[in-house]
């Protein structure tokens, strides 16, 4: 049998670990804890920072400026007759997208709606 000693705590500290421990005993659930906490983080999660995620999103927009601009020559060069209005539409969508990569303006987004 093992050796079993005595530690005194407060009856506040006791509470908590009975309304968090779940199925495990009160020795289980301290000794998770102590483990938990004193194991060496072999892999700690990663986040970007907010000047990472904006220059992602300034990278998509070109990216999607570059597609448009691929898919509306090729068009052209086809010599598929489009109808004005939807070229005038398309046109002014880019120079929305040109206009959002010029302003820092964290508003506003690109979204595209398919046909």
């Amino acid at each position: 049998m093992s050796e079993k000693r005595m530690l005194i705590v407060p009856a506040k500290l006791v509470d908590k670990i009975n309304a968090n421990r779940g199925d495990m005993s009160q020795a289980e659930f301290v000794e998770f804890l102590i483990d938990s906490q004193l194991k060496e983080k072999t892999k700690e999660p990663q986040y970007a920072t907010k000047e990472e995620l904006h220059s992602f999103e300034q990278d998509m927009k070109k990216l999607l400026r570059s597609f448009f601009d691929f898919f509306v020559s090729y068009g052209l060069e086809l010599g598929k007759q489009s109808p004005a209005a939807e070229l005038e539409e398309l046109t002014s969508k880019l120079q929305g997208l040109q206009e959002d990569l010029g302003s820092d303006n964290e508003e506003k987004k690109a979204t595209i709606k398919w046909k």
